[in-house]
Parts: C-alpha cells; sequence; structure tokens
C-alpha cells in the first residue's frame, strides 16, 4: 500500500487505513530519517486504537507500554540508542515481539534477526516541508 503525499492534518485517516489493512499483523517497522514523523504517526495509530495514556517517544526508556480501551497492551520501541541487538535480548525484546500485542519499532535495523517470520514494513519519506509519502509492505 502506498500513500503518496500527505500532511499532518491528514494522519487520522493515514492511521485508519494501516490499521484497516495490516491490523491482522503484530509487528510494524517504522524506517524513516530523524523528523520524518515516524513517533507522531505512532501517536495517532495508539490514539486510533483506543489509547488514552500520554505517549512519548522511547528513545531513552527503548520501550513505552499503552492500554487501550479495550485493555490490549502496545508495545512502542526507539530503538536508535541501541548499540548492538544483545541489548534488545537484555530487555526481553522477543517476548514482547511474540506476545500476540501489536509492536511498533522505531529504528529496527539494529533488531532485524530478532524479527518473526511476518511483520509490517513502513517507510516514510520526506517529500516537502510538510508533506510526506508512506509505503507499507507486509514482509
Amino acid at each position: 500500500m502506498t500513500i503518496p503525499n500527505y500532511n499532518e492534518d491528514e494522519l487520522q485517516e493515514v492511521a485508519k487505513k494501516l490499521l484497516s489493512n495490516f491490523g491482522n499483523i503484530n509487528v510494524w517497522c517504522f524506517d524513516a530519517e530523524m523528523g520524518a514523523g515516524k513517533t507522531t504517526l505512532i501517536k495517532i495509530i495508539c490514539e486510533e486504537k483506543g489509547v488514552q495514556d500520554e505517549m512519548s517517544s522511547p528513545t531513552f526508556s527503548i520501550v513505552n507500554e499503552y492500554l487501550t480501551d479495550k485493555g490490549e497492551e502496545i508495545y512502542h520501541f526507539d530503538f536508535y540508542r541501541l548499540e548492538d541487538v544483545e541489548e534488545a535480548i537484555d530487555i526481553g525484546l522477543e517476548e514482547y515481539l511474540f506476545s500476540g500485542n501489536l509492536c511498533l519499532l522505531e529504528w529496527p535495523e539494529i533488531i532485524e534477526p530478532l524479527l518473526p517470520d511476518e511483520y509490517l514494513q513502513i517507510s516514510i519519506k520526506l517529500v516537502g516541508d510538510n508533506t510526506r509519502s508512506l509505503t507499507a509492505q507486509p514482509k
């Protein structure tokens, strides 16, 4: 699925499309350069899933856990500061990935060997000051 041009005002619609097309996939990997809007899109996805909690990037904590209004857990990871895959293993990443809960991963490249056989690859590209392009493809 490709969404060629969208801006911040259209993020809710982007999140709805992703959830309706790929809601059956539990691990979502976000690939984008710094400042492209990964965390912002993840916040909107979580809101669409019914998360009421305060949401922020888990840059320093590596993982944030959110609870939806239906009692489902969502895990939001940011691996930007990870030195190696061993750090991810030490925090129990594999338990999260195979929990059956939605896992949203920023900067997933370093933990690629730990990814399940099926996951969603989401690429976000900057195409203008306030415009992005998104491609989502199951792997």
